[in-house]
């Protein structure tokens, strides 16, 4: 591999969503909120350190191992964001409009064959 792993859309995306979720977990309803706060923050920062570690071996088959890394914690931020609108930690809509919906499909292109098309 030749690509730096900061050239990567995915890992793009995953400091966009990073921020996101930092944003979202500053809000009054999470005050007091630790656990899931730093679970949410761990799980969302896990996203792009695997793509960036897997990418530094320059080996695919270690690259596609961290990869799977990074989509299960795209899975578990995923499933933290439906646990806070159950909660009702935020409102439905804000986790609809800003992240669900905008990266519902965000873990699809972190497989091996979408990274190594470029």
């Amino acid at each position: 591999m030749t690509k730096s792993f900061e050239e990567f859309e995915v890992y793009k995306k995953g400091i966009l969503l990073a921020k996101l979720i930092f944003e979202l977990v500053n809000n009054k309803p999470f005050e007091r909120e630790f656990g899931f706060k730093d679970q949410i923050k761990r799980a969302v920062i896990s996203i792009t350190n695997n793509i960036a570690e897997g990418s530094e071996y320059n080996n695919n088959k270690q690259f596609i191992k961290y990869l799977k890394i990074a989509k299960g914690s795209c899975s578990e931020v995923r499933s933290m964001l439906i646990l806070a609108k159950e909660l009702e930690l935020t409102s439905p809509l804000e986790i609809e409009k800003k992240l669900l919906f905008k990266y519902r499909n965000f873990s699809k292109p972190i497989q091996f064959h979408q990274i190594f098309k470029n």
